[in-house]
Formats: C-alpha cells, structure tokens, sequence
C-alpha cells in the first residue's frame, strides 16, 4: 500500500478514461473492504481480519500490475492512494479500539495523515499547487505501519506470541511517522 500521490499507482495515466476496468474494480472492491475490517475487528474477528488485509495487499499488488500492464487512468490513479489509506487508518483505529495497539499510536498515523491532507487542501485553497513527491522515509513509513498491522493480528487472532517484534514495531512506526510528517512539513514550506 503506498504512500503518495495518485501517481505512485505505477500506471500511466490516460485521463478519466473508463471508471469500469479491471485494475479499477479491484481498487473499488479493496476500499469497499474497509467496513467490513471494521467490523471484523469490533466485533473480535481478528483472525478473519488478517486474512482480509493480506487479500487486500494482494489486490494493491494485482491492481498495480493490472494499470501498469494495460494502462491505468486517473480515476484509478486517485480512488487507489485512498482505498490503501482508508485500510491502513481503519485498522490502526480499530486495533486500538480493540486494546491490541495503543492508543497514542493510533492517534499518531492518523494526525500525520490529517496534517498531510489538510495541508495540501489549504494550499490548494490559498491558489498554491502542491505536488507531494513521495519520500523515502515515508515509503519505509508505510512498510513499517503494514508489517505492524499484520503482526498485531497474526499475535490478535491466532494468539502467537510476538511481543518483542510488535514491540519494535511499535517504536519503529512512532519513529517513521513523526519522521515523515516533519519531513513533509519541512520540504512543503521550503517549497520543494
């Protein structure tokens, strides 16, 4: 799931083009998943939910293949940067809400993501075009937060004990977060 513009995709993009191609269905079906994560984790179906978000890591690898292969759009190159996004958010929420991530971690993703957001809307506003050019650091970010969420509910939903491993992920996801939103910040009011 990648973190950055709706270029990141990988794919082409075409203009609007067809809202009904492959590549599309896959990105709608994959944010249509989010509700049902939430639910699955509200209502303690951890298990359940780690094979949804490795399905939908797939349908991210498979969707990006399929724009790349055959050409994808812009509707494609947008609705894909928010379905990653909306997943990522919901399961960071919901595994706090659930007790198995803490809460102040969740906060923290999700503040990065708002100020991120809300920044490039307010520019946009004030008449400024801004073109986010994803980071390094933010690239590890997003591995860091993915690996996280599939070890909390490997440990959630199948009772392995990992303690040490989501522990250090836990830090390193802190780290790289605050890393990469100070990192957006900075290049945004540099101008860069």
């Amino acid at each position: 799931m990648p973190d950055g513009p709706p270029a990141d995709r990988g794919a082409p993009v075409t203009g609007t083009g067809s809202l009904i191609n492959p590549a599309n269905i896959i990105t709608f079906a994959r944010l249509c998943a989010v509700p049902l994560a939430f639910w699955l984790m509200l209502a303690h179906r951890i298990d359940q939910a780690f094979f949804l978000f490795v399905a939908a890591g797939l349908s991210d690898a498979l969707d990006g293949w399929l724009a790349r292969r055959y050409g994808g759009n812009s509707i494609g190159a947008m609705m894909d940067p928010v379905a990653d996004k909306a997943l990522l958010v919901t399961m960071y929420i919901t595994l706090a809400a659930v007790n198995v991530l803490p809460d102040w971690l969740a906060i923290l993703v999700v503040f990065r993501d708002l100020v991120i957001v809300g920044g490039v809307v307010i520019l946009f506003v004030m008449g400024n075009a801004v073109a986010i050019k994803p980071l390094y650091i933010s690239k590890l970010n997003t591995v860091m937060q993915i690996l996280l969420v599939a070890v909390s509910l490997l440990e959630g939903g199948f009772g392995l004990g990992l303690p040490i491993v989501r522990t250090l992920l836990i830090w390193s996801v802190a780290a790289t977060t605050l890393a990469s939103g100070a990192a957006y910040v900075w290049n945004t009011a540099r101008g860069d």
